[in-house]
């Protein structure tokens, strides 16, 4: 399927803009599961002045989504409607060690790379990056962590455009973090943040990095189309466990299956669609409640539209989705 090109309506302040507007953006392409529909118009910013420039203009009633590295998303077949923003390596992936065992990074910026600026800089507290895909953009919007430490945790303060075109400075209290989630400004595009560790030794740090990395790959199929941990962890529990025990290791819709290595894994084994992948999960969803009572909560985020007729039911039996969730 396929949009209405909004550009012209655009005229004549999108000829300011100088960062890259394509119209019906396949988001398949940028996604880690390798699936979803189009976006309608899809901006790459050339930089934070820019950004704010095409915000302050773009109509109040057009929808505005942003996606990071797309490590943790999920895209409907039927795509996005509005502009979905991501941000550019070029733009927004800078990094800056700060006095005081600071670093200022770009939001583009993938985790593992800060966590090597970290270290390379003699700066300890951020090797939990390593074991956490994607950027730091969608870090800091759902306060990723592994191995005790959260991004909540190493956070001081981050720059962010908000919907209206304004650039502010948000605190790691203004975020009001919880697990897994962040409750921000909405609408707001984060640009860049500044994280606070401790003084180490360089090969130290290293050292326990190559360590992260030798137990993800032995524990996690990290090189598959996957978008990380699928389900969060309910409190007291561990959702590989609950999947595995409700017989759900392996399990296979269509193209996509629960991974043998890590039950709490979703890959699509290359001819997946979003449907199969979100029919998947709502099935382990089901079985997990049916067998032990607990209802899993997603963590990868889901949005976008479904293709009429391939809608999928909350327990496969609910409501349908109507989008991000």
């Amino acid at each position: 399927m396929s949009f209405p090109d909004l550009i012209p309506q655009f005229e004549p302040w999108i000829s300011e803009i100088r960062g890259r507007l394509i119209p019906n953006q396949p988001l398949s392409e940028v996604t880690w599961f390798r699936v979803g529909g189009p976006a309608q118009l899809f901006f790459q910013p050339a930089d934070e002045a820019d950004l704010a420039l095409f915000l302050k203009h773009l109509p109040a009633e057009i929808r505005v989504t942003t996606i990071g590295l797309g490590s943790n998303l999920l895209i409907r077949d039927g795509g996005l409607d509005g502009v979905v923003i991501r941000l550019s390596a070029r733009g927004f992936g800078g990094v800056e060690v700060l006095e005081g065992h600071r670093l200022r990074v770009g939001t583009a910026l993938p985790d593992v790379k800060v966590a090597t600026a970290a270290a390379e800089a003699g700066i300890d507290g951020l090797t939990f990056y390593r074991g956490i895909p994607g950027g730091i953009g969608g870090a800091l919007y759902m306060n990723a962590g592994c191995y005790g430490t959260e991004t909540r945790d190493r956070m001081v303060e981050l720059r962010a455009v908000t919907r209206d075109g304004e650039i502010v400075t948000l605190s790691n209290a203004d975020m009001a973090y919880r697990y897994r989630k962040s409750n921000g400004p909405r609408g707001a595009v984060f640009t860049s943040a500044v994280f606070q560790g401790f003084e180490g030794d360089r090969d130290d740090i290293l050292a326990r990095m190559r360590e992260i990395t030798e137990k993800r790959e032995s524990s996690q199929p990290t090189k598959a189309k996957t978008g990380g941990s699928t389900f969060k962890n309910p409190e007291g529990h561990s959702s590989w466990k609950l999947i595995d025990a409700a017989g759900c290791r392996g399990l296979t819709v269509g193209g996509a299956q629960m991974s043998e290595l890590h039950a709490n894994f979703l890959l699509n084994l290359g001819v997946a669609d979003a449907y199969d992948i979100e029919t998947l999960g709502e099935t382990v969803r089901s079985r997990v409640r049916d067998t032990q009572g607990i209802s899993l909560n997603w963590e990868i985020r889901r949005m976008g539209h479904f293709l009429p007729g391939r809608e999928v039911r909350e327990f496969l039996d609910g409501d349908v989705f109507t989008g991000a969730v």
